[in-house]
C-alpha cells in the first residue's frame, strides 16, 4: 500500500520527536543534563540551581531563597575558596547546576568545581595566544559560560565558541565565529542559549569592526543565523530590509564601511519565550567621534540601542534607540532585566535599563515603545528625553572641536557590572560610578594610523578622539542605588570609597549582595540599604555573585578577580590577590585567606636620557601604554598590571628587550616589532624616568 506525502511526513516527524525525546532523556543522566528551556523556567519559579547567566532568562539576577535573610546574614561565614590561578580580570557569574560550579577565569579558561568541597573536577584551556591580548579594549577577561544538555559553552577572547562535555571538560564542538580576521574582533561575554541555539556576540568597536550577533544549533556547533548590527559596504547588497533601512541614518561621506561601523553586542541578552523574542544591547560606533564615522550626522542605526530579534531565525522585529548619533562611548550593552510592573494603573511588559549613558530607561518590550527615562547620575550632555524617546541634547554635547568635560565619562555611570530587581521592593539594585574624562575630536584622524597622544593608536585603537587633552574636573565615585523604576527616583544610596564595584544579587531574604573595589563582600538591607554583613576579600571585585541550595542549604558565591578597563592600572584594594572563588554559608567558620599588601616599591632612579625626549614621549606613551600601565605620574594601587614608574632601573634601562619580543609576551605582552623604532624606546624611557623624578620632587 503506497503511502501519502501527509502520511510519510508525520511518520518522519513522529521519529525526530522520538529521537529528540530520547536524547533529552540520556542527557538529563549527564551533569547539567537536565538544563533546557523547560528546566530554566521551572527554576526561575524556585531558584534552587543557577543554571544561565542572569539566573533566569530575564536576568532578574533576583534569587527566591529566603534562608539567608536579614536576621542570620550576620552569621555568614566561608565554606571554601577555589583558586582560579589568575592574576587577571574576573568578570564570570558562577553557574552551579546538580552541586557543579562552572566559572571562567581570564583568558577564559573554565573551571567545573564541586559546590560541597570546593574541589576542581576539570579545567578547559581554550590555549588563547597570551601575545594576542592587546586585539582587546578592556583586559582578557570572560563574563561566563553556558549550559545545555549536558554541555557548557564558553566563547574564547579570540573569538571561538567552544562546546565542552559538561562531566569531563572534553571538547565537544569549536566554531570560529569571527567573520574577517583582519578585524581584531574579541569576546568577552558570556553566550546564551534560547530554543537550542547557542547565540554570542563580540567586540571590536574600538578596534574597527563590524559588529553582529550569530547563533549556533546547540548539538551539532552549525551556523543557524546571523544578524548585523550595522550596515555594510552601501555599494554591495545589503543582508536583509533591516540593513538597508539602517543605511539610511549613516552618512556614506565618511565610508563607515571600511572600518566597521562598531556597534559591537558584547555583553547583555535576554529572552521572553512567551513573546519568543531575544533582545541585544548594542554598543558605540567606530570611531567613538561621529564626525567622523559619519559628517552629516544621523541616528546611525543600530548602535546604541535594545535590538528584539526572533532568535530562531535571526530575523529583526523592532528596537528602540537609546541614543542616536552616539559620539561618547555610550554603549548600550550594560546588562538589562525584563520585568512585569504597573505603570499609570496597567500592568506592563517592560525592560529595565541603565546603560552607560546615565539613563534610566523604562521600555515597552512587547514592542519597543518609549515608557520613560530619567537620569540616575548626574549629567551635562542631554537635559532629559521627549516624549518620542529622543535626548534633548545641551550644546557642549556636540562640540567635538575642543575638549570637554561629557557627564558620564566614557567609563559610564555603568558598565558591565550587574543590576538585579527584586519584585517584592520593586526595586532595582545597580552600582553606579563617575570617572571624569574629557573628550575631543581629533580633526586628522585617520585609519588605523598611530599618532603620538591618540589613546591606544598604537596597539590597534581608532577612537578619532583625544582623551584628556585636558584634565577633567568632575569626582570619581562609587555607589550602590536602589532604583525605583516606576517612580524614576531613587530610593536609597550607599556611597562606596571607589568606582569599578562589582554586580549585584538580590534575594527573598530582603538582602543585597555586592563587592567592592577596595576588597570587601558585603549584604544590605534591600529596603533601606543598611549594611548589615562584610567580610575582608583581599583584592577588588568586579563580578556578581551567585545564590543556591545544595543538601538543604543556601550557598552564596562569587568569583573575585580585579580588572577590566579601569582596573588593568588603576585600583582601590590594599591586597594583591588571585583570581578567586569564595562560598559563604550561615554557620561556617573556613578561615578566610591573607593575601599580601600591594606595594608600590621605589620609584625607578638612575636611568640616564635626554630631556628633549621627554615630551616626544609622552605622546607614544599614551599611544601604546596608558590602556595597561597607568595615567602618567598618578600613584598606582591595585591595578592587574604594573606601573612602569615603580619597576627596577634595570627594566627601564633595558625597556628594548621586554618592548620587542620580550618574555612577557606570554603573559598578555603586545609584541611592538615593527610598531616602535629603537629611538621610540628611547623617548620611552626619557619620559617614563622624568615622570618617577618629578613624583619623587612633590
Amino acid at each position: 500500500m503506497k503511502t501519502t506525502f501527509a502520511q510519510r511526513t508525520a511518520a518522519a516527524l513522529l521519529a525526530v520527536l522520538a529521537l529528540t525525546a530520547h536524547t533529552a532523556a540520556l542527557s538529563a543522566d549527564k551533569p547539567a543534563g537536565k538544563v533546557d528551556g523547560t528546566f530554566i523556567r521551572a527554576n526561575a519559579l524556585t531558584t534552587t540551581e543557577w543554571p544561565s547567566h542572569g539566573l533566569d532568562y530575564a536576568e532578574t539576577r533576583s534569587s527566591r531563597l529566603d534562608r539567608i535573610d536579614t536576621s542570620n546574614v550576620k552569621d555568614l561565614g566561608l565554606v571554601w575558596s577555589y583558586d582560579l590561578e589568575s592574576t587577571r580580570g574576573v568578570e564570570a557569574t558562577p553557574l552551579v547546576v546538580d552541586g557543579v560550579m562552572y566559572v571562567t577565569a581570564s583568558w577564559s579558561v573554565v573551571h567545573a568545581v564541586d559546590v560541597r568541597t570546593g574541589k576542581r573536577l576539570w579545567t578547559y584551556d581554550p590555549q588563547v595566544k597570551r601575545e594576542e591580548g592587546y586585539k582587546g579594549c578592556c583586559d582578557v577577561v570572560n563574563r561566563g559560560v553556558a549550559l545545555w544538555q549536558g554541555k557548557v559553552f564558553v566563547a574564547s577572547f579570540d573569538g571561538r565558541l567552544i562546546a565542552l562535555d559538561a562531566s569531563t571538560g572534553r571538547k565537544v564542538w569549536e566554531q570560529d565565529t569571527i567573520a574577517d580576521h583582519k578585524f581584531s574582533y574579541t569576546i568577552t561575554g558570556a553566550p546564551r542559549v534560547f530554543n537550542g541555539k547557542v547565540i554570542i556576540g563580540n567586540g571590536g568597536a574600538e578596534m574597527g569592526a563590524r559588529a553582529y550577533i550569530t547563533a549556533y544549533d546547540a548539538n551539532t556547533g552549525e551556523q543557524k543565523w546571523r544578524w548585523f548590527i550595522v550596515p555594510g559596504d552601501p555599494s554591495k547588497p545589503f543582508e536583509d530590509e533591516s540593513m538597508a533601512k539602517a543605511a539610511k541614518t549613516w552618512d556614506p561621506a565618511g565610508k563607515w564601511w571600511e572600518f566597521g561601523g562598531g556597534g559591537n553586542a558584547w555583553d547583555t541578552m535576554t529572552f521572553d519565550p512567551e513573546l519568543n523574542l531575544m533582545y541585544v544591547g548594542t554598543g558605540s560606533g567606530t570611531p567613538w567621534a561621529q564626525s567622523k564615522r559619519s559628517p552629516a550626522g544621523g541616528d546611525n542605526l543600530y548602535i546604541a540601542s535594545i535590538v528584539a530579534l526572533n532568535p530562531d531565525t535571526g530575523q529583526y522585529v523592532w528596537h528602540y534607540q537609546e541614543t542616536p548619533g552616539e559620539s561618547w562611548d555610550f554603549d548600550s550593552t550594560p546588562p538589562m532585566i525584563l520585568a512585569d510592573i504597573t505603570i499609570a494603573g496597567k500592568p506592563r511588559k517592560v525592560i529595565l535599563h541603565a546603560p552607560k549613558s546615565g539613563f534610566f530607561f523604562v521600555i515597552d518590550r512587547t514592542n519597543g515603545e518609549f515608557i520613560s527615562a530619567k537620569n540616575f547620575v548626574d549629567v551635562n550632555w542631554a537635559t532629559g528625553y521627549d516624549d518620542k524617546g529622543r535626548p534633548i541634547e545641551t550644546a557642549i554635547a556636540r562640540k567635538g572641536d575642543r575638549p570637554r568635560e561629557i557627564t558620564p565619562s566614557a567609563h559610564g555611570a555603568r558598565g558591565f557590572h550587574s543590576m538585579s530587581f527584586n519584585p517584592s521592593t520593586g526595586l532595582v539594585y545597580m552600582p553606579v560610578q563617575s570617572i571624569p574624562l574629557t573628550l575631543m575630536d581629533d580633526k586628522d584622524w585617520k585609519f588605523n594610523k598611530s599618532t603620538p597622544s591618540q589613546i591606544q593608536s598604537g596597539t590597534g585603537w581608532n577612537l578619532a578622539t583625544f582623551i584628556n587633552a585636558k584634565q577633567p574636573k568632575g569626582p570619581t565615585l562609587g555607589r550602590l542605588v536602589a532604583w525605583d523604576p516606576v517612580q524614576q527616583k531613587a530610593a536609597w544610596t550607599h556611597e562606596h570609597s571607589a568606582p569599578w564595584n562589582g554586580g549585584t544579587l538580590a534575594t527573598a531574604g530582603n538582602l543585597v549582595f555586592e563587592g567592592t573595589a577596595d576588597g570587601r563582600f558585603m549584604a544590605f538591607d534591600a529596603r533601606d540599604g543598611k549594611v548589615l554583613w562584610e567580610t575582608p576579600i583581599g583584592g577588588g571585585v568586579v563580578a556578581a555573585p551567585v545564590s543556591y541550595v545544595v543538601d538543604g542549604k543556601q550557598y552564596v558565591s562569587i568569583a573575585v578577580g580585579w580588572g577590566g578597563t579601569y582596573g588593568l592600572s588603576a585600583g582601590h584594594s590594599e591586597k594583591r590577590a588571585p583570581g578567586t572563588v569564595y562560598t559563604f554559608a550561615v554557620g561556617s567558620r573556613a578561615p578566610l585567606l591573607d593575601f599580601p599588601a600591594h606595594r608600590l616599591g621605589e620609584l625607578v632612579a638612575g636611568v640616564k636620557y635626554n630631556p628633549a625626549d621627554v615630551a616626544p614621549g609622552l605622546g607614544l606613551y599614551l599611544s601604546n601604554c596608558l590602556l595597561c600601565h597607568g595615567e602618567p605620574g598618578k600613584e598606582h594601587l591595585g591595578g592587574n598590571l604594573p606601573s612602569l614608574v615603580y619597576l627596577d632601573k634595570a627594566y627601564i634601562e633595558n625597556l628594548e628587550k621586554f618592548v620587542f619580543k620580550g618574555p612577557a609576551m606570554s603573559r598578555g605582552m603586545p609584541d611592538f616589532t615593527g610598531k616602535l623604532s629603537a629611538d621610540d624606546v628611547e623617548k620611552l624611557k626619557a619620559f617614563i624616568q622624568s615622570t618617577a623624578d618629578a613624583m619623587r620632587g612633590k
